[in-house]
């Protein structure tokens, strides 16, 4: 999971050094953290460039902040974050992106298995590619980063029902993107007469 690759260790004696200022233990986090800061802001933005860019934002703001990290939670869970709140914000500001909304259908979430568990890797992309920004950042965020609902609501500004809604269309809209190929698979057991 995605997650995972956050859960980084930074050794208390680098944290400490970071918080000084001192150049060396501030490249050493930045260089343990950009892959899967990077990966996270692609799977959020799908935007190479946007992602490169959230990422600068997010070391930034790493940087001017890192004085306020307490640690009473993992400097890993702190920074992914971070660079969440980063791509969300770069949504809010290309308003073009947040106005982007999947048309009203029915937004209760089905039992089903979500709509990538077959695919593979390069075939999701292009699905995920599809999607609103908006949607994709909140799927991402709900199946592969594993926020609630809740938590998704307080970092979108939004209500929790919207992020309900925009995980159940997304889920459908991918399903509705894998279902052509499906259908076009031969059936294992039929014979030509």
């Amino acid at each position: 999971m995605s997650a995972a690759s956050f859960q980084i260790d930074v050794p208390d004696t680098v944290l400490a050094r970071a918080r000084r200022g001192e150049v060396g233990a501030l490249e050493q986090i930045y260089r343990a953290f950009e892959r899967p800061s990077y990966t996270l802001a692609l799977r959020m933005l799908g935007d190479a460039d946007h992602a490169r860019e959230t990422v600068h934002d997010a070391m930034l703001h790493l940087l001017e902040r890192i004085g306020q990290f307490r640690g009473e939670a993992p400097f890993w869970g702190w920074l992914r974050q971070i660079v969440v709140n980063q791509a969300l914000m770069r949504l809010r500001k290309e308003r073009g992106l947040v106005l982007e909304e999947l048309p009203d259908d029915d937004a209760s979430e089905g039992h089903a298995p979500p709509p990538w568990a077959l695919a593979d890797a390069r075939r999701l992309e292009q699905a995920l590619a599809q999607l609103p920004a908006l949607t994709r950042s909140v799927l991402w965020l709900y199946h592969v980063e594993e926020y609630t609902h809740q938590e998704i609501a307080e970092m979108t500004g939004k209500s929790v029902s919207f992020s309900k809604s925009q995980v159940a269309r997304g889920s459908s809209r991918l399903r509705a993107l894998f279902e052509p190929e499906q259908e076009a698979a031969p059936c294992l057991g039929a014979t030509a007469h």
